[in-house]
């Protein structure tokens, strides 16, 4: 009999619930595979990465530089969020596993990071949510200091030692075949990336290189990544497990098209089955649920406030902690 995790213990009740709110039949619907679509937000990701190219490249207007560095950023950030639909088996009815293999190369590729790590990561991540301990995300990856300072550090090139410190700790526990597979990915990344930096300064010079490689990987993506983190698990309500994640308001314009709908962090733990470009269907189904429970969606500006100003802790009730810096 398989063991249940921390989070199936703990949410079962609240699952059963959801799903019966929803219906057998919705439910089907929702968690529908359609290749297509996510083929969808693969071509807006590579568009994205194209257009921030062509701004950061181009000399005609420097100003235009900075929108170009955001974007191949949000560019490197993103690849992880298609990551995240392929390790949960959502870009096809049926798993296809070489294809599977190839897109998760392609989409780690940008910011280097290995996917098997990111997929055995996430996916205790998912089995583990609420335990202080088990979910390796909570337990290495969240400040251990309420401190402002600290927690600036994760928005800073800083996040890159933090993250691959804590990749390396919780690689401790993986069997001998998963981390020399782990090792692999990230030396095959770290030589492409110094091959590209070689190949930039080499042909352009140092100020191309910084503009389309340096910048976005090392100043842009860290400010993605932490702000789509914030809106994950911090400000949460640690004794209802329907409040173990962050509800966020809708935001069809902005963030649905800038985080590749991964805003919807609370229903996606909810239902982890519905494909990305499902959860804004799923979260306009779920609002009856939300508002008989009281959950109140934030925003990341009220995030922002609450975590820096207030300087509120990590995995916390935000509306009865303060905690002053």
């Amino acid at each position: 009999m398989e063991q249940k995790g921390f989070w199936q213990k703990a949410a079962s009740g609240l699952i059963r619930q959801l799903t019966e709110e929803l219906g057998r039949e919705r439910l089907r619907k929702l968690q529908t595979k359609k290749p297509l679509k996510h083929g969808g937000l693969a071509l807006g990701w590579l568009g994205s990465g194209v257009l921030g190219l062509v701004l950061a490249v181009q000399g005609v207007q420097p100003a235009l530089w900075p929108f170009g560095i955001a974007l191949l950023g949000l560019f490197a950030f993103n690849g992880t969020v298609l990551l995240h639909e392929v390790l949960h088996g959502l870009v096809f009815p049926r798993r296809r596993p070489r294809v599977e293999r190839l897109l998760a190369l392609l989409y780690s590729a940008p910011c280097g990071i290995s996917p098997s790590q990111f997929t055995r990561w996430h996916l205790d991540h998912h089995a583990e949510l609420g335990d202080p301990e088990s979910d390796p995300k909570r337990h290495h990856l969240s400040p251990k200091r309420n401190s402002r300072l600290v927690k600036l550090a994760y928005w800073t090139p800083a996040l890159f030692f933090i993250y691959f410190r804590a990749a390396r700790r919780e690689a401790q526990r993986y069997d001998r075949g998963l981390r020399r597979r782990i090792l692999w990915e990230r030396l095959g990344f770290t030589a492409g990336h110094l091959a590209l930096a070689f190949a930039l300064v080499s042909l352009s010079g140092w100020g191309l290189w910084l503009r389309v490689h340096a910048l976005p990987l090392f100043v842009a993506f860290p400010v993605w990544f932490a702000l789509n983190r914030l809106g994950q698990h911090y400000a949460i309500d640690p004794k209802d497990p329907a409040q173990w994640g962050t509800l966020m308001v809708r935001s069809p314009y902005l963030w649905d098209l800038l985080f590749l709908f991964s805003n919807y962090h609370l229903e996606h733990h909810y239902l982890p089955a519905v494909p990305a470009y499902n959860l804004p269907k799923l979260r306009q189904a779920l609002e009856p649920f939300f508002a008989r429970r009281g959950i109140r969606p934030r925003t990341y500006r009220s995030l922002l406030y609450d975590w820096f100003v207030r300087n509120c802790p990590p995995h916390a009730n935000w509306e009865e902690e303060m905690l002053v810096g």
